[in-house]
C-alpha cells in the first residue's frame, strides 16, 4: 500500500499587492484568497497549511493561514462575509483587483460576478526580512501552485522555517513550539474559524436555503448564532442557522426558537406585544429543514440553551 504523506501544505503564487494589503492590517482571523474563476482547491484538505508564494522578483514564502474550505461565491457576498479580508478596501476596488487580474493572464472575459474562494483561517504574514526561501525544486512555469509533503525534504524545512517564525504571533493557534517538534508526526491542525467563514460554511451547509421557511434568495439568507458569540457562542456550523434576514432578527430577539428535536417555535409574545405575527406562526411545531451532512447538524445542548436562556416563550 502506497503511504500517504502525514502533512502536506499548498504553496500558492500570490499576488504582492493582496499581500501588502492584508499584512498591514493587524489582527486577522481570515482571509480570503479568492481566484476569478471556479477551479476548486482539491491539492489538499481542510486544516492544512496554505502557504504564500510570493512571486518573481521576490520569490519567496511570506506567510501560510490554514485551508478551510473553497466555494464559488457571488462577489458581493464574499464582500460582505470577508470585507477588508479580501485584499480590498471596497468592493468596487475589489472587482477593479479582478479585472486587473484578468488582464494580466491574458484571460479577456468578462467578469461573471462570482469568484472562487479559498478561505483561510489564521494568517500569518511575516515581514519581508523574515521571508522564507521558496523550494530549491520550485519551477518557473508554476502558475496554479504546488503541493508539499511537510514532513520531508524542502517540505520540512520550509515549514518548520515557517512556524518558527510564526512563533510568538497571535494568529496562529496552538503551541508552536510542540509543533516544531513534532512535524514528523502525525498532525491536525484545527483553527479558529471567523465570521466571514462561519457564514460561508453555514449558509452552504444549508444549500443556500433559509431553515424554517424555505427561503432561497441569497441576498435575504444570514448566518445566525444559535448561542451568541458575543456570550461564548463560536463560529462553528453547528452553532448555526441560515434564516431569512427577518427570522433572523426574531430568532436573536428570542421571538423564535428552535426546540432540541429541531421543532420550531413561535412566542405569543410576538401576538401579544405587536398584534400581528400571522405570517410566522404557521411555521409553529413544523419541523427545521436540516444540513445534508449531519455533523453540521444544529448542536442539541446549544439548541436548549436558546431555548432557555433567549426565548421568551
Amino acid at each position: 500500500m502506497k503511504n500517504t504523506p502525514r502533512l502536506q501544505g499548498f504553496l500558492a503564487p500570490t499576488d504582492f499587492e493582496w499581500f501588502q494589503f492584508l499584512a498591514g492590517i493587524e489582527q486577522l482571523d481570515e482571509v480570503n484568497f479568492w481566484r476569478p474563476n471556479n477551479k476548486a482547491l482539491k491539492a489538499i484538505s481542510p486544516n492544512e497549511p496554505f502557504l504564500f508564494k510570493m512571486k518573481s522578483p521576490h520569490n519567496a514564502i511570506g506567510g501560510f493561514g490554514i485551508f478551510v474550505r473553497y466555494s464559488y461565491l457571488p462577489d458581493w457576498l464574499a464582500w460582505e462575509s470577508f470585507g477588508f479580508a479580501n485584499g480590498a478596501s471596497n468592493l468596487d476596488e475589489m472587482r477593479r483587483n479582478i479585472g486587473a487580474y484578468k488582464n494580466r493572464t491574458g484571460n479577456r472575459e468578462t467578469h461573471s460576478g462570482s469568484i472562487g474562494c479559498i478561505m483561510l483561517a489564521n494568517p500569518v504574514f511575516f515581514p519581508q526580512e523574515l521571508w522564507i526561501r521558496q523550494p530549491a525544486d520550485w519551477e518557473r512555469n508554476i502558475v496554479q501552485g504546488k503541493t508539499y509533503d511537510l514532513t520531508i525534504g524542502e517540505g520540512k524545512r520550509i515549514w518548520t522555517e515557517c512556524l518558527a517564525r510564526a512563533q510568538g504571533m497571535w494568529q496562529y493557534p496552538g503551541q508552536i513550539e510542540e509543533q516544531v517538534a513534532r512535524y514528523g508526526d502525525e498532525t491536525t491542525i484545527t483553527p479558529r474559524l471567523g465570521q466571514g467563514t462561519f457564514r460561508v460554511l453555514v449558509t452552504e451547509a444549508y444549500q443556500r436555503t433559509c431553515a424554517m421557511t424555505t427561503e432561497h434568495s441569497l441576498p435575504v439568507l444570514e448566518a445566525a448564532h444559535i448561542k451568541p458569540y458575543a456570550l461564548g457562542g463560536t463560529h462553528s456550523v453547528n452553532n448555526g442557522l441560515l434564516l431569512r434576514s427577518d427570522v433572523h432578527r426574531l430568532f436573536d430577539k428570542g421571538y423564535v426558537t428552535v426546540a432540541p428535536d429541531y421543532r420550531i417555535e413561535v412566542s405569543n409574545r410576538l401576538k401579544d406585544e405587536f398584534h400581528n405575527g400571522k405570517a410566522y406562526y404557521p411555521y409553529h411545531g413544523s419541523k427545521l429543514l436540516l444540513p445534508r451532512d449531519p455533523t453540521n447538524h444544529p448542536n442539541a445542548r446549544l439548541l436548549e440553551y436558546h431555548q432557555n436562556e433567549i426565548y421568551l416563550g
